[in-house]
């Protein structure tokens, strides 16, 4: 199996930070952490490539290379799904969506989104198992969802390798998930649950490793929602940790 794995492109709005990009020569500010993540949950044997069309651009050779395409996005990116999708209908490629837009909007938009094949919803170590369990057996169902959050120790660190690192104002990473409280602007609760679950100091540790190993030596990113979400594991484990895997080692501010 080839997967080809998408990342729409930004609007020129504060999403793209592309007007300040330009000063620093990078395309984009953050890599696409989901997809990444998604990747390394694949089967090793499938073959895999990353388009991130903040920095790239999606090409009719990358589609007719690919047997599926898997699509992640968040509401701002809308527009550019759409430009994918119609891509991939037209090349006659079978896609996958998922990722906080299909998963907080599919029912809403239904419509827009029929050209999807396979809505693999909410957290994708709980879902993603399931579809690529169907899709082995060649009856893959339209759409999986659950109301069970992951256990994100269990959690494989993102496909760093697929990455072309040099377009990138900063690597990202990812502690926890889920916050405690309840902001009437922010959707995270509706999507990660209100009880913060962390990774283990092993996990963020190793995963800072795979990147500082790749050669990047620029600025790290936590993209937590909320990081002191359990301030005592991050004052008397995580920190602690970070302070000592950083000392000889140049660049890698977080």
């Amino acid at each position: 199996m080839k997967v080809l794995l998408i990342y729409p492109k930004f609007p020129d709005t504060f999403w793209s930070f592309k007007h300040a990009l330009g000063f620093i020569g990078k395309k984009a500010a953050y890599p696409p952490l989901g997809l990444l993540t998604v990747a390394a949950m694949l089967p090793k044997q499938w073959e895999k490539r990353l388009v991130d069309l903040n920095v790239t651009s999606l090409t009719d050779s990358d589609l007719q290379w690919a047997d599926l395409v898997f699509i992640s996005a968040m509401a701002v990116q809308r527009s550019s799904v759409n430009e994918i999708i119609a891509k991939c209908k037209e090349a006659g490629v079978s896609i996958v969506g998922g990722g906080p837009l299909f998963t907080s909007e599919y029912e809403e938009f239904y419509e827009e989104f029929e050209d999807v094949d396979h809505l693999v919803l909410n957290e994708a170590e709980v879902t993603l198992p399931l579809f690529l369990a169907d899709i082995e057996k060649g009856h893959a169902k339209r759409i999986y969802r659950a109301s069970e959050f992951a256990d994100i120790t269990q959690t494989p660190a993102p496909a760093w390798d697929l990455l072309d690192m040099k377009h990138y104002a900063s690597m990202s990473i990812q502690f926890s998930r889920g916050c405690p409280f309840n902001c009437e602007f922010c959707n995270v609760t509706a999507l990660f649950g209100h009880k913060p679950r962390l990774k283990t100091v092993t996990q963020i540790i190793d995963e800072l490793n795979v990147i500082y190993n790749l050669g990047w030596r620029g600025r790290i990113f936590f993209v937590d929602d909320n990081f002191i979400g359990n301030k005592r594991y991050l004052k008397t484990q995580l920190l602690p940790a970070l302070i000592a895997w950083r000392k000889g080692k140049k660049g890698m501010p977080f």
